[in-house]
C-alpha cells in the first residue's frame, strides 16, 4: 500500500501592523515561542524591522515586527521608521493590524493606518489584543465597527501579554501563505545577528531604568564579542548619547544606574544564550548619531526618507 503524500510545504511572511506600544513585539516572542524584540512599556522601542520565525504544520510562518505607526514624526530617525513599517506590509504576504482594546476607542494613529491600508488597497487580518483588560460589552461594541470597514478578512481576539486565543492565529495564517519551500532553517528563531540582538538587550534595560527622553537619544553598539573555551563569551557594549548631560543621567550617581542596567541586561543574555555572559558597558558622546547615514544602513533604514 502506498504511503500518503506529504503535505506540501508553505512559506510566506506576515507582517505585524499597529500604532506604537500595541504589542507588536509582546505577540511577536509570544507567537515565535522565545524572546527575539524587546518590550517596553515606552512607545517606539521597537526601531527597525524584526523578523521572527515559527513552524506551523507544514508551513514556515517568517513575522515581520514593525515599527510602530505614528503621524506627527519630527526627526528623520523617526520618519524612517514610519516608512519601514510600511515597507513591511507593502512586501508581505499577509498582514495583521493589532489594536490595543484597553484604550476603549480608536486613537488617532490607528484611524490614520485604517486610512492607509484603505487607500493602498490591501486586506489586513485584524487582531484585538489585550482582551483581558476589557469587558466583553465593550469588545463586542468595538469588533463590528472595525470590520465594518471592509478593511479585514477575519477578526482575532488575543492577550499577547497571557497568550489566550494567540494560538489560533498560526493555525489560521498558515493554509493562506504560498506554497514552496521554507527560507530557513526549521530551529532558526530570527535573522537578527547575536551582537544585535545582545545590544538590543541593552537597550531594552534602558528604555526600562530611565524614565526621561533620554532613551529616545541613545543607541547601543556590540563593539567586541569573545568566546571562551568554558562555553562563555564577554561581550563590551557601547551606549552612544548625543549630549554630555545624557551621559550623566544613563550613568547614574556613582555608576549606581549603568550597574543596575548591566546586571539586568546580562542576567537576560545568560538566560537567552544559555550560558554565562561577561557584560562589560560604557557610555560615550556622539553628537547627533541618528543623522549618520551609516547608523541608518546598519538598522535597514531608509536615510532619504
Amino acid at each position: 500500500m502506498a504511503e500518503a503524500a506529504a503535505e506540501p510545504t508553505r512559506c510566506g511572511y506576515v507582517a505585524i501592523l499597529g500604532a506604537p506600544n500595541v504589542g507588536k513585539s509582546t505577540l511577536l516572542n509570544r507567537l515565535v515561542g522565545s524572546k527575539v524584540s524587546i518590550v517596553s512599556p515606552k512607545v517606539q522601542t521597537t526601531r527597525t524591522r524584526i523578523l521572527g520565525i515559527a513552524i506551523e504544520g507544514a508551513a514556515q510562518i517568517v513575522y515581520l515586527d514593525t515599527p510602530g505607526i505614528f503621524f506627527t514624526p519630527r526627526r528623520r530617525f523617526e520618519r524612517a521608521m514610519v516608512a519601514a513599517a510600511w515597507q513591511g506590509a507593502a512586501d508581505a504576504d499577509l498582514v495583521l493590524l493589532l489594536v490595543d482594546t484597553s484604550r476603549r476607542k480608536l486613537d488617532e494613529d490607528t484611524e490614520r493606518i485604517l486610512a492607509g491600508l484603505e487607500k493602498s488597497r490591501r486586506k489586513a487580518i485584524l487582531v484585538l489584543n489585550n482582551i483581558d483588560l476589557v469587558k466583553r460589552e465593550a469588545l463586542l461594541a468595538l469588533s463590528p465597527t472595525l470590520h465594518g470597514t471592509g478593511l479585514f478578512t477575519e477578526v482575532f481576539m488575543v492577550s499577547a501579554e497571557t497568550g489566550d486565543g494567540v494560538a489560533d492565529l498560526p493555525k489560521a495564517l498558515a493554509p493562506k501563505l504560498p506554497m514552496g519551500p521554507w527560507l530557513f532553517p526549521e530551529d532558526q528563531l530570527t535573522d537578527m545577528p547575536q551582537r544585535l540582538l545582545a545590544a538590543e538587550v541593552t537597550r531594552e534595560q534602558l528604555f526600562r531604568q530611565l524614565h526621561q527622553e533620554v532613551p529616545y537619544s541613545l543607541i547601543v553598539e556590540s563593539e567586541a564579542w569573545e568566546e571562551f573555551k568554558d562555553g562563555s563569551a564577554k561581550i563590551d557594549q557601547t551606549i552612544f548619547v548625543e549630549r554630555e548631560s545624557q551621559k550623566a543621567i544613563v550613568v547614574g550617581k556613582a555608576g549606581t544606574r549603568i550597574k543596575a542596567v548591566r546586571e539586568a541586561a546580562q542576567r537576560e543574555l545568560e538566560a537567552m544564550l544559555e550560558r554565562r555572559v561577561h557584560l562589560f558597558l560604557q557610555v560615550k558622546v556622539r553628537e547627533n548619531w541618528a543623522e549618520d547615514r551609516g547608523r541608518f544602513r546598519d538598522l535597514g533604514l531608509d536615510y532619504d526618507v
